[in-house]
């Protein structure tokens, strides 16, 4: 086969993916192996792929890549959440595009709407997951509303349910009136905004006094039902017991006493008003106050809304205040800061609203799930700091809100009966319910026709939570095959955004229904921000588009340039530079292997010495970078693992043995060192594999005719062996003598391709193991030991040894006296600089450690450098 002069990842991407998958090397099944699972944050059916979705599912085809070549039964399982709220916005904005309102449809109409626009739309990020490589048992992809995953998610419901878990409550929630919907307090993010605070004069009844309150909200005075005083605000004493009239309404509200009202704070008086804020609920609740619901589920004004009734709340506030000041009541406005709670789907501005709703009972759910992370080292978190946020969050963790009001999702089943409170039952099935009906109400006459089941369905995160089990059908069959080999899982990859909503209720989860961990390890990414450190978004036009990246750089450029600077925890300065660094690594490792291929292979001929101390040399570095690279796979830094694979392969690699063992133009190479540059090629094809799976499997694949079971997907990972540190030492030594050869010959403009004298004196004793390799690397005629100083040379140091070079004619002395003696001059001056700072007590004592080491280490080289310009200078006199 002929190798392409250049690599061109398109060509390669398609046809490396599509052979994978022909051979089905992605897919698990049951057997004696090791098992290594992941299960995949299932991505919103309505997503495309975007930064954060391409850092988080490289991490882990990195992870199930190295599994696989460690001989582990690797399985990766893909699916996509149906993502209740998102979904349901999406189909309604579809219909109304089209001159439907969701209104005018019946459930069932709405739902095969929403099927068509998933069967059409759905799962289109999945496929561009395999853009990027990910390696997924594709054949194991799961969509939290399929059949089996629905069924489970019932039944957990109803366990929970039937173990007195699950309760319905009339409370006071978070509601969305875009989405038209409950939310858990999880789904709520609170950003400060600049508002108003509005003084208030509300009339005493039969007196002339007045009492003002402070509220940010004019509008939901139409919902007030009493104002309240602290009774130790002596302020306040002469209005116990009165009533005032509430502007524009002339509804007559009593005053009321109570300790939760903060003297400080405002005007010290409260207006209450229970059915829009959970504190004035409680003081409602408390002194028996009336409820006023004054808004509509889209946050209009209801008939309680007087003149105002169908306008926006927003709409209202301006208008109300308006009319509250030209009618006397508004006494002034102030600026004030404060914070508002914003839906985490629709990023409309959260309504607390009084409702009927289903909840999941928390505290001593969650107690397990809190000994797993924070005593018994159960479940790992890394980095480890997001552990105090689990703490914070566990610890005071409330009761789950899991019904939505939505008709996209898994429908609540319970099945009403009667018109109380309590006339319902829960069961799988309408059938089942109708004879749990007839049994608990003795009523021959009932229907199951009358039943009628709870029209709200389960908020998305309570199928999420089982999304480790349900994936195996571990719910309805927990005794299956699957179940028992790939649970618990390994590793879980995520974001911390998501460590309430996902990762510690799978954690509770695992614990309930399995009595164990759903995984070992979370790894949490950072969030990819730009280069000004701003959150990638559509809005701010920052988000590069993905499927571009990977056509402009390749698949492999992409996930390194995302991998070299994304720290564990950390969020990720995202720069494109660092794909077109990770194209160029690409390009060399290309290059390389052209070089190597192109060498023609002489078996008569013996491997010269150069080429066999260098290639134990790079084993040795090679072994000592394997074991750096497994202690940052243990630990999670990846970004730190694909450094050090990075440099060996370009540095050590590149740069240092195909330098040492290359033939000079035009000649051949000894079979030995041919067949060893090939093995090592290989270990490190395999090490790079996990990061570059693209390249590697294309150069591999270039190396020799393999059959499918010799692909690299499915190659042994590099065996550790002992590790000669001494080698290693000598050779990091040799370096620097041959950079010293190199910068001499650049400094003085000696051509490369002359050969010149060499002469050491070994006053370090240092081995003469690598002579063969300077000689090599140097151009050298020969290395000769010297007893002293040689004259008319060219000299550098490395640590105490002298090397010279003969200058032959070949530079002017005179003016190479005069321009070492200026260099000294100038390293001795500024060497007196340094020494004065350091003797002086004042600096010493006050500077910071680092400040002072510094010094000291300018101190030390301006020493050495000293004594080797003396010593140059010396050799030219």
């Amino acid at each position: 086969m002929s190798i392409p002069s250049k690599y061109d990842a398109s060509q390669v991407e398609s046809k490396w993916y599509n052979y994978w998958m022909k051979h089905n090397y992605f897919h698990s099944t049951p057997n004696e192996k090791e098992p290594y699972t992941i299960v995949i944050p299932p991505p919103n059916v309505t997503g495309i792929l975007h930064m954060g979705h391409m850092l988080n599912n490289t991490i882990q085809d990195v992870l199930v890549r190295r599994a696989r070549l460690q001989g582990k039964n690797a399985c990766w399982v893909p699916g996509t959440d149906h993502a209740s709220i998102a979904t349901e916005a999406k189909v309604v904005a579809k219909l109304k595009e089209n001159g439907i309102q969701k209104n005018d449809l019946s459930r069932e109409e709405f739902l095969k709407h929403a099927w068509d626009w998933t069967d059409e739309y759905g799962g289109v990020i999945l496929e561009q997951l395999k853009k990027l490589g990910c390696s997924c048992d594709w054949d194991r992809t799961k969509f939290t509303l399929d059949d089996d995953m629905s069924e489970s998610v019932i039944k957990v419901f109803i366990d929970l349910y039937n173990k007195g878990m699950i309760y319905r409550g009339f409370r006071m929630v978070n509601w969305d009136p875009e989405a038209k919907t409950t939310l858990s307090d999880e789904e709520v993010h609170y950003e400060e905004r600049q508002g108003n605070l509005y003084y208030l004069e509300y009339n005493i009844v039969d007196s002339d006094e007045k009492v003002t309150i402070a509220t940010t909200r004019p509008e939901t005075i139409l919902g007030d039902t009493a104002i309240c005083i602290n009774p130790n605000d002596e302020r306040f004493t002469h209005l116990r017991g009165k009533k005032v009239i509430v502007p524009l309404c002339d509804r007559v509200i009593p005053i009321i006493e109570d300790e939760y009202v903060d003297i400080e704070f405002g005007t010290g008086c409260l207006k209450v008003t229970p059915a829009h804020d959970e504190n004035d609920k409680n003081l409602g609740d408390k002194h028996n106050l009336e409820v006023i619901d004054i808004f509509n589920e889209d946050a209009t004004l209801n008939s309680f809304g007087l003149h105002y009734q169908g306008k926006d709340r927003f709409v209202v506030r301006k208008e109300i205040s308006k009319e509250l000041e030209e009618k006397g009541f508004l006494v002034k406005t102030e600026s004030h800061l404060h914070k508002v709670g914003t839906s985490e789907r629709t990023k409309a501005v959260i309504e607390p609203r009084l409702s009927d709703q289903w909840f999941l009972k928390m505290e001593e759910l969650a107690k397990p799930a809190i000994k797993a992370v924070l005593e018994n080292d159960e479940v790992k978190f890394f980095p480890q700091k997001f552990e105090n946020t689990y703490r914070h969050w566990m610890e005071n963790i409330r009761d789950w809100n899991i019904s939505r009001q939505l008709w996209w999702g898994q429908r609540i089943p319970a099945y009403y009966f009667g018109d109380g409170k309590e006339d319902f039952v829960v069961a799988e099935s309408r059938e089942e319910a109708y004879e749990k009906a007839i049994a608990r109400t003795k009523n021959q006459n009932l229907k199951i026709e009358d039943l009628r089941q709870d029209n709200d369905v389960l908020d998305t995160w309570f199928s999420s939570w089982l999304w480790p089990m349900s994936v195996f059908d571990g719910i309805r069959n927990p005794e299956n095959e699957d179940i028992q080999y790939y649970y618990p899982t390994n590793d879980l990859v995520t974001g911390p955004d998501i460590l309430f909503f996902w990762v510690a209720r799978m954690i509770v989860a695992g614990y309930e229904f399995k009595n164990e961990r759903p995984f070992e390890n979370v790894y949490f990414t950072g969030l990819v921000r730009d280069k000004q450190r701003r959150k990638m978004s559509k809005s701010l036009g920052n988000s590069p588009d993905a499927l571009k990246l990977i056509e402009d750089y390749g698949a492999d450029g992409v996930r390194v340039g995302l991998l070299l600077s994304a720290a564990a925890g950390n969020d990720l300065m995202f720069d494109e530079a660092l794909c077109q660094q990770g194209k160029q690594f690409a390009n060399k490792i290309w290059n390389a292997f052209r070089l190597v291929t192109g060498w023609e292979v002489d078996a008569t001929i013996e491997q010269p010495n150069s080429s066999k101390i260098a290639i134990e040399w790079y084993e040795a570095t090679f072994q000592e970078t394997l074991v750096e690279i497994e202690d940052h796979f243990s630990k999670y830094r990846l970004s730190d693992a694909l450094m050090a694979t990075y440099k060996l392969i370009w540095d050590d690699f590149c740069s240092w043995l195909l330098e040492m063992v290359k033939p000079n133009y035009g000649a051949p190479i000894d079979a030995e060192t041919y067949k060893s540059i090939i093995a090592i090629f290989e270990n490190n094809l395999k090490i790079l594999h996990p990061f570059m799976p693209f390249l590697t499997e294309e150069i591999w694949q270039f190396i020799e005719k393999r059959s499918p079971e010799d692909a690299l997907i499915v190659a042994e990972w590099p065996k550790n062996a002992i590790i000669n540190t001494d080698l290693i030492k000598q050779f990091d030594f040799t370096k620097e003598v041959v950079s010293g050869i190199r910068n001499i010959r650049k400094e003085k403009n000696i051509s490369f391709k002359e050969k010149i004298g060499f002469s050491i004196l070994n006053n370090e004793n240092s081995a003469t193991i690598f002579d063969d390799v300077i000689q090599k690397l140097g151009n050298l005629e020969s290395i000769e030991t010297v007893s002293e100083a040689v004259q008319g040379a060219l000299t550098f140091r490395v640590k105490s040894n002298e090397y010279f070079i003969p200058i032959a004619g070949a530079v002017n002395v005179e003016d190479e006296i005069k321009k070492l003696t200026e260099e000294l001059n100038y390293t001795e001056g500024f060497l007196k600089s340094v020494q004065k700072k350091l003797s002086n007590e004042r600096f010493v004592s006050n500077a910071p450690d680092q400040v002072v080491a510094s010094e000291k280490q300018k101190e030390a080289d301006a020493v050495a450098k000293i004594e080797t310009l003396k010593a140059s200078l010396a050799s030219l006199k």
